[in-house]
């Protein structure tokens, strides 16, 4: 088991995965972070992206929507606010969540700050899911 490293990753609602893993490849508030285990220890913010995750049997995508990450030399914990499997994903929820905030954006002249940030935040999630449920990169 020395080339595998634990994996946890926890929303408020659950313990969406838990697994011995090769490889974790997260895209972090400041870029992209390759993780194998025996990495230096860190914690870092992570932005809306697909977590990819590499096992012996391929690679995993989950669906994340910010939070952080922990790595310690033999565990990786992600807390997120959410975070999906490819499979758990509403295809049509998401498609109505990405046009309802492009609808937003697009009136953004009458918006303040706030509603067109978090219009785009919305579309930014959408986006990733729809990326995830599709399985692609």
């Amino acid at each position: 088991m020395a080339n595998k490293i634990r994996l946890d990753i926890v929303t408020p609602d659950r313990m969406v995965y838990s697994a011995d893993v090769n490889m974790v490849i997260a895209r972090a508030t400041d870029g992209d972070l390759g993780i194998l285990p025996g990495h230096a220890p860190l914690i870092a913010g992570l932005e809306i992206w697909p977590l990819r995750i590499q096992t012996d049997e391929g690679e995993n995508l989950f669906s994340v929507c910010g939070g952080f990450i922990e790595v310690r030399p033999q565990k990786i914990t992600v807390l997120a606010g959410c975070a999906e499997l490819p499979e758990e994903i509403d295809i049509d929820r998401a498609e109505s969540a990405k046009d309802r905030a492009e609808r937003r954006l697009k009136e953004a002249q009458a918006a303040t700050d706030i509603d067109v940030r978090r219009a785009e935040v919305a579309l930014k999630r959408a986006l990733v899911r729809l990326r995830v449920a599709e399985k692609k990169m």
